[in-house]
């Protein structure tokens, strides 16, 4: 999604928030970097939408602490996978 940075900060915060998306989910459906979505989120929203940020945040904090089991979880299934081949 290219176009105005407020616009698409906008929308990113929208998609996060409705989906529970994490950075990289958001990041290939827009089309676009990880870093552009987090500056986006954490920069451009906070002067746009004070309100949307704090939503945003909240996602994001609560991905954060998630993430160390969702890796767990990715290497499980890595190797899972790697004794039916």
């Amino acid at each position: 999604m290219k176009g105005l940075p407020e616009e698409r900060a906008v929308a990113l915060a929208e998609y996060i928030i409705k989906n529970n998306a994490t950075v990289r989910d958001a990041a290939s459906v827009f089309h676009i970097s990880k870093s552009t979505v987090h500056k986006d989120v954490t920069e451009r929203l906070y002067t746009i939408n004070a309100r949307l940020f704090a939503e945003v945040k909240q996602v994001l904090d609560h991905n954060k602490s998630e993430r160390h089991i969702r890796g767990g979880m990715a290497t499980k299934h890595k190797y899972a996978a790697m004794k039916t081949v």
